[in-house]
């Protein structure tokens, strides 16, 4: 355990930060199923619109500086090309 006051200040707040990115990426992941899911379930229309959702998600969370802008663009892609090859 920390003896300095600052130190103990630092345990907190990487604490809080933890669990604030934690919950960001957890509603990351939920999107991301919910396009999977209606790419299985063939619907191109739910799957554009999940598409959507999910890029402002992705956005959201890349701007909090959760994921770096290349892992976002490539996320976005491979999502993206996965709702395009639909038919």
């Amino acid at each position: 355990m920390a003896n300095i006051k600052s130190a103990k200040k630092r345990i907190l707040t990487s604490a809080k930060r933890a669990e604030r990115n934690k919950a960001v990426r957890s509603e990351v992941k939920t999107s991301a199923k919910k396009v999977r899911a209606a790419i299985e379930a063939g619907d191109k229309a739910a799957a554009s619109a999940a598409l959507s959702d999910y890029q402002g998600v992705l956005g959201r969370a890349t701007a909090k500086g959760i994921y770096k802008k290349n892992t976002n663009a490539r996320k976005i892609s491979r999502m993206s090309a996965a709702v395009d090859r639909m038919e």
